[in-house]
């Protein structure tokens, strides 16, 4: 366990190496005792200063590593949870700078669910996730992480705020109940090339609801639910895609559809 001193500390370093596009050495590397507890409390601290200097708003929470792919090329297996405020969010016609805003990008993928209701963990179950979501969406998550060359364990990326970047929501709004989440299968193009396919099963071995699932709960043990009108990003299906400027995304999802995200 850290210390407050260590954990402010933590947080002051990766909200400068945030906001100062410049990359830190691996928490684990200078602390191997460090806890997932104390990274969670890290992740606080870093949201409270973009809450506090920034004037970012939270308007949603994401799910990540939660594919076997994405966790084998990370090295962590095991989910787990971020923020996302108002200061994340990419309109599908803007084209997003790399260079003036991020560090070492990679995107993903993802179905993003609308709530209606709140969920509040502990003992949400599946239906619960149904009966709370207004619509889902297809969506890109645009990842990126303060840790030197990705080499993070779980207590970094979780200190990091999941390594949230940015995202960008589809227009396409479906209800969750008219399809089978679990067998709706994903295709990624990078530049007009198939670069990877998945399948909603991929997503904890089950399908995107059961990861939405997990977060409700989750976070039920730290006291936070998840609340009507924010954006849920339930997690990649796919493996992460480095991205530089000039490259173009698109993802399509069958039974949900397609979004797009340039880069420069």
């Amino acid at each position: 366990m850290l210390d407050d001193e260590k954990i402010t500390g933590f947080a002051e370093e990766l909200y400068q190496a945030l906001r100062q596009q410049k990359m830190i050495a691996p928490l684990t590397d200078r602390e191997p005792d460090i806890t997932i507890e104390d990274a969670y409390a890290i992740s606080s601290q870093l949201l409270q200063k973009r809450i506090e200097i920034d004037g970012e708003k939270v308007i949603g929470k994401k799910i990540g590593v939660t594919s076997k792919a994405v966790q084998n090329m990370l090295g962590v297996h095991q989910p787990d949870f971020g923020y996302l405020t108002d200061a994340m969010v990419v309109d599908e016609s803007e084209v997003l700078s790399l260079t003036d805003k991020m560090i070492q990008p990679k995107a993903e993928g993802e179905i993003a669910f609308i709530l209606k209701k709140d969920l509040c963990g502990p003992g949400v179950t599946v239906s619960d996730v149904l009966r709370a979501t207004d619509f889902i969406v297809p969506c890109f998550e645009i990842v990126d992480s303060r840790v030197k060359d990705w080499k993070i364990k779980i207590q970094d990326t979780v200190a990091d705020n999941a390594s949230c970047g940015y995202f960008l929501l589809g227009q396409q709004a479906v209800d969750p109940n008219s399809l089978d989440l679990s067998t709706c299968g994903m295709v990624v193009e990078l530049n007009g090339r198939v670069i990877s396919t998945g399948a909603g099963a991929a997503a904890l071995d089950s399908s995107p609801v059961s990861c939405v699932v997990w977060l409700a709960n989750t976070l039920g043990k730290f006291g936070v639910s998840l609340k009507a009108g924010e954006v849920i990003l339930s997690g990649s299906l796919v493996p992460l895609q480095p991205v530089e400027p000039g490259d173009y995304m698109s993802v399509s999802i069958g039974g949900i559809g397609r979004t797009s995200v340039r880069f420069k």
